[in-house]
């Protein structure tokens, strides 16, 4: 095995690019979810569970290594730093929004939730998971606890754990299984695609929670199978369109997962190439 993208994403939720390498430390990949959009008429941090446009934005990082530039759906770009960034992202979004970056540790109240969608919280929850009236919701004892209520563990604005795993064999599996669907990374936004060969299925899933994997100078700790919620569905572009049908096989015959969540055990620098060690 070895590693076959590295995928950054300086904007919590929108697209995001591939590097060469990277440096890992406990907030995961150096760089990612640095910033983050709020809503300002709700409240809170909201990515595309609940702002489904916000996976129509794409985001990299500048050279300067301090601020993001993004791309909008209609092309333009713009960056975190300018003044006018919080405009057109309103007025591309059709919400009051604010693009936040990550704030200094400790400030607990900048992760609270928002006031939720509907005054059901099944409902609530069935709608950020996309699921159908008969489907089940999935263990939700995996996450951090303070989740519940906090839109990110605070310190961080990753959802729930700061890497999540997938490989090549998993997105050639899923397509054989969909023929009619477009089967894109981009919908499931890995962090890092491990490449394996001609294996069949379903690799990952044979990485129980405490599996170390060794990567360049950093070891990386498996914790979960990851439940997959509404944003793989989401429309990403007309070539990218929305799918439901991706979801609802993941949900069935999957038992609604796809990739693995992951922690860093030891930081250290990482790069496309790299051979993954399993120990």
């Amino acid at each position: 095995m070895h590693v076959a993208d590295i995928w950054s994403y300086p904007v919590k939720s929108m697209l995001g690019e591939t590097v060469v390498a990277a440096s890992l430390g406990p907030l995961g990949i150096a760089g990612d979810r640095r910033w983050a959009v709020r809503d300002l008429e709700r409240g809170g941090i909201r990515g595309a569970k609940k702002i489904g446009g916000l996976m129509k934005f794409a985001a990299s990082m500048a050279p300067d290594g301090n601020t993001a530039t993004i791309t909008l759906p209609d092309g333009k770009r713009t960056s975190s730093d300018s003044p006018d960034v919080h405009r057109l992202l309103s007025e591309a979004l059709g919400i009051d929004v604010r693009l936040d970056e990550l704030p200094a540790a400790g400030e607990r109240e900048h992760f609270r939730r928002g006031a939720p969608d509907s005054s059901d919280p099944i409902a609530e929850i069935r709608a950020v998971m996309g699921r159908e009236p008969d489907e089940p919701l999935p263990d939700f004892s995996i996450f951090p606890p303070e989740i519940a209520e906090y839109e990110s563990p605070p310190g961080a604005y990753y959802d729930a754990f700061p890497l999540m795993i997938m490989t090549t064999s998993t997105l050639r599996s899923l397509q054989a299984a969909l023929p009619q669907s477009v089967i894109d990374v981009r919908r499931f936004r890995p962090s890092l695609l491990i490449d394996t060969g001609d294996d069949p299925g379903y690799p990952e899933f044979g990485w129980s929670k405490g599996t170390l994997l060794t990567i360049g100078s950093a070891t990386i700790e498996v914790d979960a199978r990851c439940p997959r919620c509404v944003m793989p569905t989401r429309e990403i572009s007309a070539e990218l369109p929305e799918d439901r049908s991706i979801l609802r096989y993941i949900v069935r015959e999957l038992d609604q997962n796809l990739g693995v969540y992951a922690r860093v055990r030891s930081g250290g620098t990482i790069a496309a190439g790299d051979a993954v060690g399993i120990g």
